[in-house]
């Protein structure tokens, strides 16, 4: 049996804002290569649980420890570079997909490189001269894999995805979740992933679902 602590150990969180529980309890933890699908109903927290843990807000209760040391402990620039978050509707910056793909070298003072921008993009059925594509131009699942991408140029540990093919048709979630369980088989990369698609739900080990406040959550195998 492994004496090292999960990658990413969850106890007892909620949240609650003026007064309102918006998540109740919720304790799950985490090791490489894991893959953990959240799902639950309009409301229940299920946002709110990846935001806690991508440190974007802080915990009314509980704890979260990565690497066996408390997030509230850790810098947080250098937390979210190894557990990363990818939102619905990503918030993308500068003028173009380049932009974009490039920041994540530019703040590690590393130099992009275009072909291999090129290979990402092709790696998720979008072309590579899409490079150069202005952002405003961009379709809204188009924008959801250049989010998705740019979370991905330097692997995280931890990888946090809301909801991020809700905007592809059929043939390009199959493309994300086969990108997807690539990396996490290659490189050991652990996924907490909400969605209601149906095959996500049967590729995962383990679906959480919470329910709405006050009325509890379960944690079974996929």
């Amino acid at each position: 049996m492994s004496t090292h602590p999960p990658l990413l150990d969850v106890q007892g969180v909620s949240y609650a804002l003026a007064g309102k529980t918006l998540l109740a309890p919720v304790s799950l933890t985490l090791n490489a290569g894991d893959f953990l699908l959240l799902t639950g109903p309009s409301g229940c927290g299920k946002s709110t649980l990846l935001k806690i843990i991508a440190s974007l807000l802080d915990p009314s209760h509980g704890s979260v420890v990565f690497k066996g040391q408390p997030v509230s402990e850790l810098r947080p620039e250098t937390y979210r570079q190894q557990v990363s978050w990818c939102c619905q509707t990503p918030a993308l910056f500068g003028r173009t997909v380049w932009d974009n793909l490039a920041l994540p070298w530019e703040i590690r003072h590393k130099k992009a490189e275009r072909e291999k921008l090129q290979r990402w993009l092709q790696r998720v059925n979008l072309p590579a001269d899409m490079l150069d594509k202005e952002i405003e131009t961009l379709s809204g699942g188009e924008k959801q894999r250049v989010g998705l991408l740019r979370n991905l140029q330097f692997l995280p540990d931890v990888l946090l995805l809301d909801e991020v093919t809700s905007a592809l048709d059929e043939e390009n979630k199959q493309a994300v979740n086969g990108l997807i369980n690539e990396l996490m088989a290659e490189k050991g990369m652990a996924t907490v992933w909400i969605s209601h698609d149906s095959t996500e739900i049967h590729r995962a080990q383990r679906v959480l679902t919470l329910s709405p406040p006050l009325a509890g959550r379960r944690d079974e195998p996929a």
